[in-house]
């Protein structure tokens, strides 16, 4: 069973009732990792979280909890990113509220892709299911990969077309990755888990609750560069995606259907609103090709030991914060907290009262 103290730091720290992922962020921002966060006195996580919540990380979490997710991570496709991994989806950094950690089954490599995510109806037409398929097969063919949240008709579509081409997929779910919901797409989530990757930021045994689909809504539209709702319903959850889309500054692309079809009045309501009338990939393909294209190579990177070596020149021998740290280096929270936890369990760093920071030699 796997050992590793930070990782137990960052699932008890994400595990923790009532803490929720603002004030994790704000706690980690001050201590600096999550090891630094549960050996904080309790009189200084109450500066920045309720009492309650103070005496629940005192507390901990159940170690039946802790050690059944890690007996889940002993199957080596299974895994769990946090924020200070690289394998942490870039994208996702940019939005409102990103989760503390995902589980993760599949291939990691594909959670920082150029993605497109394809929503839609789940009482979709047969004509629906099929233009998905064929959107998703094209444009996973063009090298995008296919978001969507394995709910049945559209979702399930996007899935089946995306995993044809190169591009392949990733299923956002709203339940643990232990479960497969809806229990009809079970062969499609095994499909996805060995050529795809699924996702989801609620813990092992999370049943199927309502509230937990929007948030995981979220995240589709926070991974991708666009979304395309091809059948949507005036109430359909798809349009929420759409909103989140459309608010995270992503584009939004809406396939047209017949004047007389439920499915299709989402879908006009969103062009009417500035959505962008899609017929073919090519169209999305167009808009987004700017975005698709490889940023310019930057200097070969630094190895770990050399990076390790130019972030102790500018830690000093005198005590210093990670706000302070986050501006001579330029890197995240996420980035820095890594690194430091490398440095500390190698006795290079001490981590001292106030989440500050000191080089011990």
């Amino acid at each position: 069973m796997p050992a590793d103290p930070s990782l137990r730091a960052w699932l008890t720290l994400s595990l923790t009732r009532g803490l929720g992922g603002e004030g994790a962020r704000q706690l980690l921002s001050k201590f600096g990792s999550p090891e630094a966060v549960l050996a904080a006195p309790s009189s200084a996580l109450k500066t920045l979280v309720k009492p309650e919540v103070a005496a629940e990380i005192a507390k901990g979490v159940a170690e039946d909890l802790l050690s059944a997710t890690l007996r889940w991570l002993e199957n080596d496709n299974n895994h769990i990113v946090t924020l200070g991994d690289s394998d942490y989806p870039q994208a996702l950094l940019n939005i409102s509220c990103p989760p503390l950690l995902l589980y993760a089954k599949g291939r990691l490599e594909l959670l920082n892709r150029p993605a497109l995510a394809i929503v839609g109806s789940r009482h979709a037409t047969p004509q629906g299911i099929n233009n998905a398929e064929e959107f998703a097969t094209s444009l996973s063919g063009a090298g995008l990969c296919i978001i969507s949240g394995m709910a049945h008709g559209i979702d399930a579509a996007a899935h089946r077309g995306a995993l044809r081409g190169p591009g392949s997929t990733i299923a956002v779910v709203g339940t643990g990755l232990d479960r497969v919901y809806p229990a009809a797409n079970r062969d499609l989530a095994h499909a996805i888990a060995e050529q795809g990757v699924l996702i989801s930021e609620f813990p092992l045994d999370t049943p199927p609750i309502a509230s937990n689909f929007p948030r995981r809504n979220r995240l589709i539209s926070g991974m991708s560069i666009g979304c395309l709702v091809v059948e949507a319903s005036l109430q359909s959850g798809s349009l929420i995606t759409a909103r989140l889309a459309l608010e995270q500054g992503r584009d939004v692309f809406a396939v047209p259907g017949s004047i007389h079809t439920p499915q299709s009045k989402g879908c006009h309501a969103l062009i009417k609103q500035g959505a962008k009338l899609t017929e073919s990939a090519g169209d999305i393909l167009d808009e987004i090709d700017g975005l698709m294209v490889a940023p310019v190579q930057a200097p070969a990177p630094l190895s770990p030991q050399e990076a390790d070596s130019e972030l102790m020149e500018l830690i000093g021998f005198e005590p210093v914060s990670m706000d302070a740290l986050c501006q001579r280096t330029g890197l995240t929270v996420s980035q820095l907290s890594a690194m430091l936890l490398t440095l500390e369990l190698e006795g290079r760093i001490a981590t001292l009262s106030g989440g500050l920071f000191q080089r011990t030699h």
